[in-house]
């Protein structure tokens, strides 16, 4: 079932003009799920507690590329320095600074993207559009060269309106375009981290390049 799933979402990424990426969200899944979808051609798995990455990674394949999708504290980047490709959740210069210290003790240059509040939901962590310009114009980013900030993430609204989806999305592709004008040493945007199990291919229409998919691939999430 895995297999099938992740050929089907693959086969219906393809038809887009851009590469889109399936990132395997495999939260709360055990290893044994991690390593049927690894077999069925899976090379990218996001997690979203850093508990469970660093539990992960050492029983599975070590081509695998692991991308923290969920909120990041400070005090947890130095677990997952060591290994992790990509951190979609980066929402301060705090945490941004946090990320090149412990990068730099392991000799590596972490990607990164920028996380922006694009729903109307106040749950929602992320920076707005000003201050994702702000941060990235910085003089306190251009020392950093620990780090690379390589475009942003989005969730959108957790809602049935198609419409509304569409708008956040699109929203979020027009400051994409907008902030990866700027580039500097650190800077080269080419990635866009949006859509989920329910909405990945309505990303994909406005212009996602990683959409990150669960429960169509594992199905319903079971919590541990």
């Amino acid at each position: 079932m895995i297999a099938d799933n992740i050929h089907q979402i693959e086969a219906a990424l393809e038809r887009f003009p851009q590469t889109v990426r399936l990132v395997a969200v495999t939260k709360t899944k055990p290893v044994a799920m991690l390593q049927e979808a690894y077999d069925a051609g899976s090379r990218i798995f996001g997690e979203n507690k850093v508990q469970e990455m660093t539990d992960k990674y050492p029983q599975l394949p070590q081509d695998i590329q692991w991308h923290l999708i969920g909120h990041l504290q400070s005090n947890k980047v130095k677990y997952i320095a060591p290994f992790v490709s990509l951190i979609h959740s980066v929402d301060s210069l705090k945490l941004l600074q946090e990320i090149n210290k412990q990068a730099a003790k392991h000799n590596r240059v972490i990607d990164c993207l920028l996380q922006i509040h694009i729903a109307e939901e106040e749950t929602k962590f992320g920076l707005s559009a000003e201050e994702a310009r702000d941060l990235l114009h910085s003089a306190d980013v251009q020392p950093l060269t620990n780090i690379r900030l390589v475009g942003l993430m989005g969730m959108a609204t957790n809602t049935d309106d198609e419409i509304q989806i569409r708008k956040e999305f699109r929203g979020l592709k027009q400051l994409f375009d907008q902030l990866g004008q700027f580039r500097s040493d650190n800077v080269a945007f080419a990635e866009l981290s949006m859509g989920m199990s329910g909405d990945y291919l309505i990303a994909a229409e406005e212009g996602s390049t990683l959409v990150r998919v669960g429960s169509a691939i594992f199905g319903n999430r079971s919590y541990t």
